[in-house]
């Protein structure tokens, strides 16, 4: 028995210090600029968050205060098939608060943001009609009107058969997914993640990425197509989970907020008129104008892209969908050099097709297709990980015909 005590007690002296050394790691790989883009204004968007009006834990009131520490400009609220009329968006503590809503599709979930119809129905079966009626119309002409699918490869809300030509576009990055794509390829590991949450938060969610291959090919396949919007989702919703007299809100709102966002990159600034801005943000979610970043790998602010015709000095914004000139290239900087090995590479229709190892520089492109980036990182993650690839960031598409 006494052997027992000294053996468990040697491992949890030892869990203990192997804690203190992970919660010293420093997750920023990108280290901070003050200047921003030349270019762009760079308004932070989360997306997917719940309230506790449906499948989330807290208030309103609760998440804008997360939401401020972890440095959003503007969320998106997608409550649960609401029942009941939702409010009309407006800027709480500096913060935009956009109100939009989840319905659940067939077998899957649609994210709805609209600035002319909050509620598509408030009786059961009315969402259903007017989502298929706006499914089935085209995207671009239902221009008040903004509509993702959720979480396509979810456990439970798979999609299936052919995406219809009203979908805005899909999810290829949502928090909850990819816990469950790690689930499915090691438990071990992501039991660890659990163990060393308390520690390092963000370390021990970022431990769970698994690359979104079939979220990404799907966004792929529909854009050689049609233009069509890759988001991200934070699926937030710090659900209690219930510990003797405790409830501990795993993982909390702050941290789902943290970790990945939309970066809208708009050639004019907001005006703080609400009334006017959410036409702005509805326009570039629409078109594409905007970026997926992991926000907990390093700041992204400054990040700059756009199309560049070398000969009229002419630049395209990111969605642009242009005519083919030989004389296109892809401009693209970083905000700063990263501190761990990166590259910074180009896809054509979903194929790789010319990488870089520079944070400034210029793609040429062979010829027509849908064209865009991904930046990736290769840092030194404390043991047992090492050193492992991990996606920092990607852009929508820009569309050459």
């Amino acid at each position: 028995m006494t052997r027992f005590f000294s053996v468990l007690a040697f491992l949890l002296i030892s869990f203990f210090v192997y804690g203190f050394y992970v919660s010293q790691f420093e997750l920023n790989f990108v280290p901070r600029t003050v200047k921003t883009s030349d270019l762009y204004y760079d308004y932070r968007l989360s997306m997917n968050i719940h309230t506790n009006q449906s499948i989330g834990s807290e208030p309103l009131s609760v998440i804008l205060g997360e939401s401020k520490k972890a440095e959003n400009n503007f969320i998106l609220i997608s409550d649960l098939n609401p029942s009941m009329k939702i409010p009309d968006d407006s800027y709480f503590q500096n913060i935009g608060v956009l109100q939009g809503a989840k319905y659940g599709y067939k077998d899957s979930r649609l994210l709805y943001f609209s600035t002319l119809d909050k509620n598509l129905g408030l009786r059961a079966g009315e969402s259903q009609l007017q989502l298929s009626d706006l499914l089935t119309g085209d995207a671009v002409k239902n221009e008040n009107h903004f509509i993702s699918l959720a979480h396509p490869f979810s456990l439970g809300f798979d999609w299936t058969g052919d995406i219809p030509i009203g979908l805005d576009g899909i999810e290829i990055v949502n928090l909850k997914s990819l816990s469950q794509h790690s689930w499915r390829k090691s438990k071990l590991s992501t039991l660890w993640s659990l163990l060393i949450y308390p520690f390092n938060p963000k370390l021990a969610l970022i431990r769970l990425f698994q690359e979104p291959t079939e979220e990404i090919s799907l966004f792929d396949q529909v854009s050689s197509k049609r233009p069509f919007v890759a988001t991200a989702g934070a699926e937030a919703s710090a659900r209690a989970i219930p510990l003797t007299d405790w409830l501990i809100k795993f993982p909390s709102y702050e941290r789902s907020l943290s970790i990945v966002s939309n970066h809208l990159l708009l050639t004019s600034e907001l005006s703080g008129n609400m009334q006017v801005d959410r036409e702005s943000i509805l326009t570039a979610l629409k078109r594409g104008q905007f970026y997926i970043c992991f926000d907990a790998l390093g700041e992204p602010k400054g990040f700059q892209t756009y199309l560049l015709n070398e000969q009229s000095r002419k630049r395209f914004p990111l969605g642009s969908n242009i005519q083919f000139d030989k004389n296109l290239k892809i401009y693209f900087k970083l905000p700063s050099e990263p501190t761990a090995y990166y590259e910074v590479v180009l896809y054509r229709n979903g194929e790789r097709i010319d990488v870089l190892n520079t944070f400034e520089g210029l793609f040429s492109l062979p010829g027509p297709g849908a064209y865009r980036l991904q930046v990736r990182i290769s840092p030194r993650l404390p043991l047992p990980d090492a050193v492992k690839w991990l996606s920092w960031i990607y852009t929508n598409n820009y569309y050459i015909n």
